[in-house]
């Protein structure tokens, strides 16, 4: 039996802990509101921030297109199982650090770089583009960033799409998809992985298809420029094979052209990309240690779309937008294989669509390209020799006069040295004209491509600094009498 003084010690002492352990539910119930009310608080501030974000990519956007800036974004590929391989002995036994990553996207605008070198500090670099893609963003996220283009292309601007990198850091991948033997996918997959192109050419349609008041024709070349020499590659030549070499020549305008080069029409998605597969296969392609399927040319696919629009339809728009009235006398000479109405019988220049004499009608012709540059290499890293030895010369070659034409015009330069090769004299009006023009920057993340990434990363911010000419709307041809 207890004690009546032991009794009231206990009772005072379960007393002391009910009121302490009140009290500790007290201030842990305040404390849990104060951080449901901060997170509710942080969650509102970020939102705010990225409605902000938005608004000041917007007008960032706007600065440089009325800038004529070349916009630049940069993807970092993931790693892949050929990233700790090589030929090489002594990278052999270094692979495990080689196969490092170090190049980071930090947000969706900045790419971090940790460079290492044995013996010297650690130090970080950082760049900053229009957009960052990380290796988790699909291919459907990166077209979504420029399929905005496409508009732009049915609203009368020409637009131009390249990819620039190193060997085996994903450019054909994120410009085709999946394309090769080596690619093995399944239809679904094949959906989800389409490329920059496949996808343009069915947004294209999609959008033409949304217009039934618009008369429009679509038609495709595809040339590959290999060995500084130009090939059109939809048509044959007296041996009956596939690949004809072609000039480029500079017009009075100052405007760059390729005489008789083919031109296909075509009227749907299938048909566009039954031609890029046919011309895709017609490609060169070498392995190397870097990479087993090699592009070892550069291949641009241009697009010209002519749309016819009654006069009346869109007399609001340009009297708002004061659109250019004067009729457009000169066009490239170019063969189009078709015997379809709207084409001349010789190969020549096309001739206008037939219309009703009754109804005026305006036309405007605008010009995509996308370009899937062949890769830079490091010979000693790619091991290559002989005939791919010389091929790889020319590739460093005509990326390097790229590279030339931008210092040129970044520094206002008088005379701008497009001609120095064949890859430049083309995209003469692209790189330096009135078109759209977006770089995307293709980089491997591990420490044994460094040195290129960072090679490719220092053009695309010297890309970004190059300050053209506005993009301007293509003059009208007006079919009839003229206004």
């Amino acid at each position: 039996m207890y004690s009546l003084a032991t009794l009231y010690l206990i009772q005072r002492r379960l007393g002391y802990e009910l009121c302490f352990h009140y009290l500790i539910t007290n201030v842990t119930l305040v404390f849990q509101a104060k951080a449901v009310d901060l997170e509710q608080s942080l969650q509102e501030i970020n939102e705010r921030y990225q409605v902000e974000k938005q608004k000041r990519k917007a007008l960032h956007n706007n600065l440089m297109e009325l800038r004529g800036n070349i916009r630049v974004h940069c993807r970092i590929r993931p790693l892949l199982p050929f990233d700790a391989e090589s030929g090489d002995p002594a990278f052999q036994k270094r692979s495990k650090s080689l196969s490092e990553k170090v190049v980071h996207a930090t947000d969706d605008e900045t790419v971090l770089v940790r460079c290492s070198r044995p013996g010297h500090p650690l130090l970080n670099k950082t760049f900053q583009f229009e957009r960052v893609y990380s290796p988790l963003e699909s291919q459907k996220i990166v077209f979504g960033d420029v399929c905005h283009l496409l508009t732009s292309l049915l609203d009368g601007y020409n637009v131009c799409i390249m990819t620039y990198g190193q060997t085996g850091s994903g450019k054909s991948h994120t410009m085709l998809g999946p394309h090769s033997e080596s690619d093995p996918v399944s239809p679904s997959e094949a959906d989800q992985e389409m490329g920059i192109i496949p996808r343009a050419a069915g947004e294209l349609f999609r959008l033409l298809s949304e217009n039934p008041t618009v008369n429009s024709k679509v038609e495709v070349s595809v040339v590959e420029i290999y060995n500084n020499e130009l090939f059109d590659l939809l048509t044959k030549d007296n041996s009956g094979i596939f690949g004809v070499k072609r000039d480029v020549i500079t017009t009075k305008e100052g405007k760059s052209n390729v005489p008789l080069l083919t031109y296909e029409l075509v009227e749907s998605p299938a048909e566009f990309m039954k031609l890029i597969n046919k011309s895709l296969q017609l490609r060169v392609k070498h392995p190397t240690l870097v990479h087993a399927d090699s592009s070892r040319s550069h291949l641009v696919v241009t697009v010209t779309l002519t749309l016819s629009v009654p006069f009346d339809s869109f007399a609001d728009q340009q009297s708002s937008q004061k659109l250019c009235k004067e009729i457009l006398c000169t066009t490239p000479q170019r063969v189009t294989k078709s015997e379809k109405p709207g084409f001349s019988p010789q190969g020549l220049s096309p001739v206008p669509i037939p219309l009703d004499p009754t109804e005026q009608q305006k036309q405007v012709q605008t010009k995509l390209q996308l370009v899937d540059l062949a890769g830079s290499e490091c010979i000693g890293m790619s091991g290559v020799t002989g005939t791919i030895l010389r091929e790889t010369s020319f590739i460093n070659r005509s990326l390097a006069a790229l590279a030339d034409v931008l210092g040129a015009l970044s520094e206002h330069r008088g005379h701008i040295p497009y001609r120095n090769s064949k890859l430049t004299h083309l995209l003469q009006d692209s790189i330096g004209g009135d078109a759209k023009l977006l770089v995307m920057l293709c980089v491997s993340p591990c420490q044994k491509y460094l040195a290129e990434t960072l090679q490719s990363l220092g053009f695309g911010s010297r890309a970004r600094q190059v300050q053209r000419v506005r993009a301007k709307r293509r003059n009208l041809l007006v079919s009839g009498k003229s206004k």
